[in-house]
């Protein structure tokens, strides 16, 4: 069973790893992520989702290019089933869900789409585009909906080349305090 101390050494072993083409590697998008939910005053669950929501790319063995061969890695359900042992709804959640809330602010919010970097409007192709309007009230309906909105746009504004954020060891009381009793 992963545990904090496992989450902590992923990032110090993969996360200086390119993120999908971006300015940033994987550990500096999650913590300006983590970084933009403790501004929010986000809980400390969401806080945490929001550090972790990427985890799938870190648990994976696919190449970082993956997508530009069009092979989506589902890095998503990779995380979300990384972090269900650990973590209640309220993390897991909003991981799982943070790929389908892209799909649905697309479908919804008319400005969007002209807000994605180039490299996510590749990966939103393969993850199924726009969501369809059956689509849109099943994910509206859902219980973790509004906290993976959020999420979802803390991740398209954490892409920042060389932002100063806090270090890693500043979320772990958040992973903490998040983990199931």
């Amino acid at each position: 069973m992963p545990t904090v101390d496992t989450i902590l050494k992923l990032f110090s072993e993969r996360g200086d790893s390119e993120y999908g083409g971006e300015a940033v590697t994987q550990r500096e998008h999650a913590l300006q992520c983590a970084m933009l939910a403790e501004e929010d005053g986000a809980s400390p669950a969401l806080i945490s989702a929001a550090l972790l929501h990427d985890i799938g790319h870190l648990v994976h063995a696919l190449p970082e290019d993956a997508p530009d061969h069009g092979v989506d890695d589902e890095h998503e359900e990779l995380g979300y089933r990384f972090l269900t042992s650990m973590f209640a709804g309220d993390v897991a959640e909003p991981v799982r869900l943070h790929v389908p809330a892209k799909r649905y602010l697309c479908a919804t919010d008319a400005d969007y789409m002209a807000t994605l970097s180039g490299p996510s409007i590749t990966s939103l192709k393969l993850q199924g585009g726009p969501m369809s309007a059956e689509e849109v009230a099943e994910f509206a309906a859902g219980p973790f909906a509004d906290d993976a909105v959020r999420l979802r746009r803390w991740d398209d504004l954490a892409k920042v080349r060389d932002l100063r954020t806090p270090s890693l060891e500043h979320f772990e009381p958040y992973l903490r305090a998040a983990l199931r009793d």
